[in-house]
């Protein structure tokens, strides 16, 4: 069993070793091919991830605690769908700042990307409903019950 543990023990140094070399390599690529002005606004850039993280971060956390009093059947779908959505609107709010700030013919897609944002999460919201519904009746196929949504305690009981 012990000889296991060094194996895996190897594995993780050698995997690492090899991030550690790949950082390195990226670090010198980035110092010698990259213009100092782009390095600026690279840093510029990941200062502003910085305070983004840190801004969005406590937000996660509310999220998560007000989530603690879902049902716990439902939590799955609900988180799944907060995540997905937040992904989208993440890629999409770019998208939507910068909407019309190229002409016509050199934009690649001159879509309506908030109309397209609104139906994207529409979709996402009617998904994680139709997989929970689809749960519940599983659920209460299997138990020979009665489909119902309430994963609480009964309100006579």
């Amino acid at each position: 069993m012990s000889g296991t543990w060094v194996g895996i023990r190897r594995i993780r140094v050698v995997i690492g070793g090899a991030g550690v070399v790949l950082a390195l390599f990226g670090l010198f690529r980035l110092v010698t091919q990259v213009p100092g002005r782009s390095l600026l606004g690279l840093a510029a850039w990941l200062v502003g991830a910085l305070v983004l993280h840190a801004v969005l971060s406590p937000a996660v956390v509310a999220i998560g605690t007000g989530l603690r009093k879902v049902p716990p059947r439902a939590r799955a779908h609900l988180q799944g769908a907060l995540v997905t959505g937040g992904l989208v609107t993440v890629i999409a709010l770019p998208l939507i700042y910068r909407a019309g700030s190229q002409p016509g013919v050199k934009a690649i897609l001159g879509q309506d990307y908030g109309h397209n944002l609104v139906l994207l999460l529409a979709l996402i919201s009617a998904v994680a409903v139709l997989s929970y519904l689809r749960r519940v009746v599983r659920g209460c196929r299997a138990a020979g019950a009665a489909p119902t949504t309430n994963d609480g305690p009964s309100p006579t009981a």
